[in-house]
């Protein structure tokens, strides 16, 4: 590899370049050989695909001001006259054959003319240039309008094509970038593990099929094993099976080590999240759990990294029979074959014909699966209004607390019968259900461009969910899955009827060391630009893709102004959080603020910072702070693994955060006094209990399902509501009281339909405002359904503004 250099295009001597042999003819012969001599754009073979170059951002090159030596150019020819000079840089520009000749050289019509404009820009605000383009310039100046040319402005392209290069450095190594972003055979990025002949064993079969059981007991009986699983939860759970089965386990997460032996001396056996296995280490056997999330937008790489590089004699992979194709191919590749042992469900899975419809109708080792922290809020306030208690698990809280919640509904002695859950259930947590509800069966997700929208969960995600329902061993024999809708039945019977998608690719990311690589040939490029380029010029073959990058990107662009040197920068932007909490980013900034400042960051400095000691919560807003201030000692304990120096009080850390977790736990137990409390506190007109601030993108199917999913009269007036203009302005608005009005949720379990609408995307909350606002003035003034039609089209026109 050679890194970009800024080559002199060195001219001949003064007197060669007055050679002009019949005026224009020479300078034609130059430029021939100026893109002769220049690197082909695709590398020779013309199968590379062109780069995205909106993300080629220049190097600014600043004009020069006071020379440090003396005018050359000047004293050999005469000052310039920069009025000349200007009306020849712009007939330069507008020439077709130098257009042309910068497209052959790697400038399209964007870099072309912002490389024009920077070069113009030098030249005109230098005090001085250089003695051979002073010399072109004055050349082409006085020959400017005469038979016999002195000079030529195609003369001026290679001074013209230097300094595109120097303000654009790629163009000069973009065949070495072509090379290391091509991902076309990860199978070679691990030669330890190709150095060996592995087997590989499938245990294929839905949810509660034992699969994973058989996996785990051929982990427990080998004389070295790595087990690694995609949750904290799962890792810890094999960690304490394989240590109560007198078989030394470490357990191995972003956050934590714990050893199995006292003197810290490395077990056999390690348990650990997918993220954190090595593939330098050699054992006896490997256990990759949940292999379809090799698929994942976000986190797939990790599944596909341990796969090719695990050193590992036997490497038993866990998971859906639709990822045995993948599986198949992608070892066909690293020339190593698959036997496949497939599994049938335990205990049977019914899907009823009824659905709850009412709260009411709640029965002991019910689960309720909510798809957002709202509606897990509003239904369990509804279960417990109704005397019952509820366990409640999501995404956000600690695992300890989880945990908890589980153990509380697993036991039969408690009087918690009842769990309100996310598809955090879906995995990680043994629980004793023996029937399954889905609240909703549409689900926020990211698509593959890193956007959210809203669609009707995949039956890969319904199975996963159902499946937990009568688990084998549990007090269930049997299982049960149904919704709260009538209406969602038959579609969720449709979904989990289909076949399941199978796996197509695997997920790829960039790696530090071929970043490090990129940034040594554009050391002035930011780390989120050079992992915008890395994208752009990757090549993958169609068994892979890159994996969305947003939230790396997102972290890149927040620290970008804070000074750390490349491994360090990349690391900060690979941390574990989740962006839509304010309070982890502001803490993340402040982390990487003063480890630039080599300051270390102290338990003392933590506890000033996150204001701790912390009181129990006395609302939701509160409560949701507290599970942010975790995720913060998640962030110190994660990066203290990486940076021990200069986060030194690790062990103090984990202890308050245990801590901390014990109030989390006594806040989730009092939820519903929480609700109560922030509800009385908000203001009037507000439709939710917390804001989930993201934007969504509708989807065809989603908006098909939506329609399915409401009644028709209700749907319609919300939706004229907000979209019809005119003069049915004032009927709509009654037809939207009315809806409003409907006892939804008495009847449904779910909040007002105008709540629902809001979860689904339908209706954003600045709508929602104005309709309200709009319908009380005019109920206050005593125009309801008697205004004019000016002010109907009036208010139609605001309203049309504000949905732009």
């Amino acid at each position: 590899m050679r890194r970009c250099a800024w080559p002199l295009l060195r001219l001949p001597a003064r007197a060669g370049l007055l050679l002009r042999h019949g005026g224009a003819a020479a300078p034609r012969l130059r430029l021939a050989a100026a893109a002769s001599s220049s690197s082909s754009w695709n590398g020779g073979d013309g199968s590379s695909r062109a780069p995205d170059t909106s993300l080629f951002v220049p190097v600014p090159l600043k004009p020069v001001s006071d020379a440090a030596e003396e005018d050359v150019g000047a004293e050999l020819t005469r000052p310039l006259d920069k009025g000349e000079v200007l009306k020849n840089l712009n007939k330069f520009y507008k020439r077709k054959e130098i257009q042309r000749l910068g497209a052959e050289n790697g400038l399209d019509a964007r870099l072309f003319h912002q490389a024009f404009i920077s070069f113009r820009k030098y030249i005109m605000e230098s005090s001085s240039v250089s003695a051979d383009l002073h010399i072109i310039l004055n050349d082409i100046c006085c020959g400017a309008g005469k038979l016999c040319l002195l000079g030529h402005v195609d003369d001026l392209f290679p001074f013209f094509l230097r300094h595109a290069k120097q303000i654009f450095p790629m163009l000069d190594c973009m065949d070495d970038l072509r090379k290391i972003s091509d991902l076309r055979l990860p199978p070679n990025w691990y030669p330890d593990a190709r150095a060996i002949q592995r087997k590989i064993i499938f245990h294929a079969g839905p949810t509660n099929s034992g699969k994973t059981y058989h996996a785990i007991q051929r982990f427990l009986s080998a004389k070295s094993a790595i087990y690694c699983g995609p949750l904290k939860l799962l890792a810890h759970e094999i960690f304490q099976k394989s240590n109560d089965a007198n078989v030394p386990c470490d357990l191995v997460t972003g956050e934590e080590r714990v050893y199995a032996n006292e003197d810290a001396r490395q077990a056999p056996h390690i348990a650990c999240t997918i993220e954190m296995c090595s593939t330098n280490t050699p054992y006896e056997v490997a256990v990759i759990d949940e292999i379809q999330m090799i698929r994942d937008p976000a986190r797939g790489w990790a599944w596909t990294r341990a796969l090719l590089g695990l050193c590992a004699e036997e490497i038993h992979v866990c998971g859906e029979a639709a990822a045995i194709d993948l599986v198949t191919e992608l070892m066909y590749t690293t020339g190593e074959e698959v036997e496949v042992r497939n599994y049938k469900r335990l205990t049977p899975l019914t899907v009823l014909d009824y659905a709850l419809e009412s709260l009411d109708n709640l029965r002991p080792g019910d689960c309720i699966v909510c798809f957002s922290k709202n509606d897990i809020y509003s239904v369990s306030r509804q279960i417990e209004a109704r005397g019952l208690e509820c366990a409640v698990i999501y995404g956000s809280l600690p695992p300890g607390t989880k945990l908890e919640q589980a153990k509380k509904f697993n036991d039969p002695d408690d009087p918690c019968k009842i769990l309100v859950a996310t598809d955090a259930i879906g995995m990680g947590l043994n629980l004793c259900i023996r029937r399954i509800i889905f609240n909703s069966i549409v689900k926020p997700t990211i698509n593959e461009k890193g956007e959210k929208e809203i669609d009707s969960i995949t039956t890969s995600q319904a199975l996963q969910i159902a499946g937990r329902a009568g688990r084998y061993g549990s007090s269930f024999k049997q299982g049960e899955v149904t919704t709260m809708h009538r209406d969602d039945l038959v579609q969720l019977k449709e979904i989990l009827n289909e076949p399941v998608r199978p796996v197509k690719a695997a997920g790829l990311h960039p790696t530090p060391e071929q970043i490090e690589m990129f940034a040594y040939h554009l050391p002035d490029a930011t780390l989120s630009n050079l992992i915008d380029i890395f994208v752009s010029l990757s090549q993958v073959d169609g068994l892979y893709f890159v994996c969305n990058i947003d939230d790396f990107k997102f972290l890149a662009d927040m620290i970008q102004h804070i000074p750390l040197n490349l491994r360090s920068r990349y690391v900060f932007c690979t941390a574990p959080l989740n962006r839509k909490e304010p309070f982890v980013c502001t803490m993340l900034l402040k982390f990487a603020r003063q480890f630039s400042r080599n300051e270390p960051l102290t338990f003392d400095w933590l506890c000033r910072h996150t204001k701790w000691p912390l009181a129990a919560p006395k609302n939701i807003k509160e409560l949701v702070h507290l599970e942010a201030v975790h995720d913060v000692f998640d962030l110190y304990l994660w990066l203290s693994y990486r940076f021990m120096d200069m986060f030194p009080d690790a062990v103090l850390v984990r202890d308050i955060q245990k801590k901390l977790d014990d109030i989390i736990q006594v806040g989730v137990c009092n939820i519903t006094k929480l609700i109560r409390a922030s509800q009385s506190a908000a203001a009037p007109g507000t439709a939710e209990v917390v804001s989930e601030d993201f934007r969504l993108s509708r989807t065809k199917r989603d908006t098909r399902v939506i329609s399915d999913r409401h009644d028709a009269k209700s749907t319609e007036a919300l939706s004229v509501a907000v979209e019809v203009p005119g003069d049915r302005r004032t009927k709509n608005l009654k037809a939207y009281r009315s809806a409003t009005r409907q006892e939804d949720l008495k009847s449904h379990g779910r909040g007002s339909l105008a709540n629902r609408l809001l979860r689904e995307g339908l209706l954003t909350q600045e709508m929602l405002r104005q309709l309200e606002s709009e319908w009380q003035d005019q109920h206050r003034n005593g125009r309801y359904g008697l205004g004019s039609k000016r002010d109907d089209e009036n208010s139609s026109k605001e309203m049309g503004k504000k949905k732009k």
